[in-house]
């Protein structure tokens, strides 16, 4: 089955920006915490996390920021990309039933590498940023360079 390689370089401009929102469920958290090995009572228990300041489990912090591989692997620059580096800040918890919108935005061009460095948000369904951070990527080569790959 053919592919269609995501956005090279050349064709990326300051300001392109693309999203992916899922809602989280009780089900992404088990199944999240099954793939990390991560079962930290305050996402799996919920008598214990009551008596946490958020007073019911969370989403894992990861499980949310994961939600940019889409954006960045199928939308923004899309199939193809590398990514390099990803930084994030968490500012709020992710609660189970959340709807969270994941978006990337072109900031930076790297002519000396033919990188991108976009900015990166997490934005919860009432409009809180909940996370925040950076990516830097290579994106997919131009499609006439394949052949010479």
């Amino acid at each position: 089955m053919p592919f269609e390689l995501g956005r090279d370089y050349d064709t990326l401009q300051l300001g392109d920006r693309d999203s992916f929102s899922k809602t989280i469920t009780e089900s992404d958290v088990y199944l999240f915490a099954g793939i990390s090995g991560d079962f930290n009572p305050l996402h799996v228990n919920e008598e214990y996390a009551r008596g946490t300041p958020f007073g019911t489990r969370i989403a894992h912090g990861a499980l949310a920021q994961s939600l940019i591989a889409p954006v960045l692997g199928t939308r923004l620059p899309g199939l193809g990309t590398v990514a390099v580096e990803i930084t994030t800040r968490f500012k709020r918890p992710t609660y189970f039933g959340d709807t969270i919108t994941a978006t990337a935005q072109v900031v930076e061009k790297i002519e000396t590498k033919k990188w991108v460095r976009l900015a990166l948000t997490w934005i919860n369904q009432k409009g809180e940023v909940i996370s925040e951070g950076e990516a830097v990527v290579i994106p997919p080569p131009r499609r006439e360079d394949l052949g010479s790959m």
